[in-house]
C-alpha cells in the first residue's frame, strides 16, 4: 500500500482525485456513471467478486478478480471476465488456499500482472455501477490496487447484495444474525441453487443471481433507492 493510501485510511477518508489517474483507470473516469435516476430495468450494473489472502487490505493481497454484466433484469455471459494477479516469487497464500483453492503453483503459473487485470476490469466496469456482496471488501482492495497501479483510487457506484438482503429480511420482520447475511445463505432463502463458494467469477454470477432476485422483491425503481 502506497503512503497515500496509508494516511489517507489512518485519518478516515475517503478521497480520491480522479485527475490524478493515468491509463485504464483515467479512460474509466472519462464515462459518466449511471445517473441515481437510472431506472432499474435499464441500469447497467457489473458484479464483481474478489478473491484475497485475507480481509486486511493493509497486510493482505488480492488474488483474483471475476466479473460479470448486469443490464437491467438480464445477466450477460458473454461479458464475464476473470483474472488470477501473480505475486512476488517470495509471497504465498498461505492458509487462505483453502478457502479459495488458489494454490502458490497455480498463482504463479497463471497469474497475470495486476495492472493487466485491472485494466480489463476497470473497460468493464466503465458507464456501470459496481454490484457486490458486501462492499467493504470489493472496494477497499480494488481501490486500493489503482491507487498502487493508475494513480489514485476507485470512485464508484456500489450496490451492495448484503445491505440488500438486509433489508429484504427486515422489512419481513426478521432480524438478521450470524450467518444470515452470508451469500450462499441468502441464496438458501431465495430458493436459488448452491454453488461452490469462493471463486471470484462463480461468486460474481452468483451475487447477481441474488440481486436480481431480490429487486424481484422491492418496490425500489431507480438506482439511487438502491444506494
Amino acid at each position: 500500500m502506497t503512503m497515500f493510501n496509508a494516511l489517507n485510511r489512518f485519518f478516515g477518508g475517503d478521497s480520491v482525485d480522479e485527475r490524478a489517474a493515468t491509463g485504464a483507470l483515467a479512460e474509466y473516469y472519462r464515462t459518466p456513471a449511471p445517473s441515481r435516476r437510472t431506472p432499474i430495468a435499464q441500469l447497467p450494473l457489473l458484479a464483481v467478486d474478489v478473491e484475497t489472502t485475507g480481509l486486511d487490505s493493509r497486510k493482505d493481497r488480492l488474488l483474483s478478480i471475476g466479473w460479470i454484466p448486469v443490464d437491467g433484469h438480464e445477466i450477460d455471459l458473454s461479458g464475464a471476465g476473470y483474472g488470477v494477479i501473480e505475486q512476488e516469487t517470495h509471497e504465498t497464500v498461505g492458509e487462505s488456499a483453502t478457502i479459495h483453492g488458489l494454490t502458490d503453483d497455480h498463482v504463479h503459473r497463471e497469474g497475470e500482472a495486476a495492472p493487466e487485470v485491472l485494466a480489463r476490469l476497470l473497460q468493464a466496469l466503465r458507464g456501470r455501477a459496481m454490484l457486490v456482496h458486501y462492499k467493504k471488501v470489493e472496494s477497499t482492495f480494488i481501490s486500493d490496487a489503482c491507487q498502487d497501479h493508475f494513480g489514485t483510487g476507485l470512485k464508484a457506484q456500489y450496490v451492495d447484495t448484503l445491505e440488500l438482503a438486509r433489508r429484504f429480511i427486515e422489512d419481513g420482520g426478521g432480524h438478521p444474525k450470524g450467518d444470515d447475511l452470508r451469500l450462499a445463505r441468502i441464496r438458501e432463502r431465495l430458493e436459488l441453487p448452491s454453488y461452490h463458494n469462493h471463486n471470484a467469477l462463480t461468486d460474481a454470477l452468483a451475487c447477481a443471481e441474488v440481486y436480481l432476485a431480490l429487486i424481484a422483491r422491492t418496490r425500489a425503481k431507480t438506482l439511487g433507492a438502491l444506494l
